[in-house]
């Protein structure tokens, strides 16, 4: 069971539209400082945020040079800043506009970020976890080994040696066509029902422990099954799934409150036409 699946099977709906929040930092930068260009100081808060704000740019740098990736980039930004400010940008009739704008963004993002910490509590992961646990039906798994071979024939032959007694596991390294489980003995691990193609779950769902199917076509060529074991899947372990679930309240918290916020609010949209009243019914006589 996937958190994924977890979280919206407990609650029913998609958060993909909530307010992208600013990541937290795992120790809290400071004001020292790392660099000066024309005396301009740079420190350590602005290298926090300039990582956030980069992003996936820095993901295809190695490790080791992010850092000095970000402080040329603080550079180039102080630098560019100046001149822009010397230009005298900042007083050409969008700037205002466009800063009050990104204030606005940044003031919420935080707000939603600060608030939504709050809902993200161990007790509320808990419950959720549990809930959900509780309310998910019960599904069943099975642990099974295949040896897959292009044609029939080749398959009918496997099912003979192994009629007479030849180790499975040993059949599947020597024959299977199946790059991921052929060096493992065919083994498969634990799945369930619609993890397979239908053909091949059908099949090895249908055999009792320690059975060995006929063979099986599907789309990838012949099957041979023999099913280890069965089980009814159990629930992940939450301390694994706690970090998303965590992620799950804090966007449902951000959503929640943007829509009591509107709620609350008189919002006038003055760039369309008024609402036309619905006419009065006529009285009855």
């Amino acid at each position: 069971m996937t958190l994924s699946r977890l979280a919206i099977l407990s609650l029913g709906f998609m958060l993909s539209a909530a307010p992208a929040v600013l990541a937290q930092s795992a120790a809290a930068p400071t004001d020292k400082v790392v660099a000066r260009v024309n005396g301009i100081a740079i420190n350590e808060r602005d290298v926090a945020l300039a990582t956030e704000d980069l992003g996936e740019r820095l993901a295809q740098i190695p490790e080791e040079r992010k850092r000095d990736e970000v402080i040329n980039y603080l550079v180039d930004l102080k630098l560019g800043a100046k001149a822009a400010a010397d230009a005298k940008i900042a007083d050409g009739p969008d700037f205002a506009a466009r800063l009050a704008y990104n204030r606005d963004k940044v003031l919420l993002d935080e707000y939603l970020q600060r608030e939504a910490k709050k809902a993200a509590t161990p007790e509320a992961a808990r419950k959720l976890f549990d809930d959900t646990v509780k309310s998910l039906p019960a599904e069943e798994e099975v642990n099974a080994r295949h040896v897959l071979v292009e044609e029939e024939a080749q398959a009918k032959a496997v099912v003979e040696r192994l009629k007479k007694g030849e180790d499975f596991a040993k059949v599947a390294a020597e024959l299977s066509k199946d790059p991921g489980s052929g060096k493992e003995g065919g083994s498969l691990g634990w799945f369930s029902k619609d993890r397979m193609v239908p053909e091949f779950a059908e099949a090895a769902f249908k055999l009792e422990k320690g059975q060995v199917s006929e063979p099986v076509k599907s789309q990838f060529g012949w099957h041979v099954i023999k099913l280890e074991d069965r089980r009814t899947k159990p629930a992940p372990d939450f301390a694994s799934v706690k970090p998303q679930i965590d992620q799950y309240l804090e966007r449902k918290a951000q959503q929640d409150i943007v829509v009591a916020l509107r709620d609350k609010a008189k919002v006038e949209r003055l760039d369309q036409p008024a609402a036309v009243p619905a006419p009065a019914e006529p009285k009855k006589p």
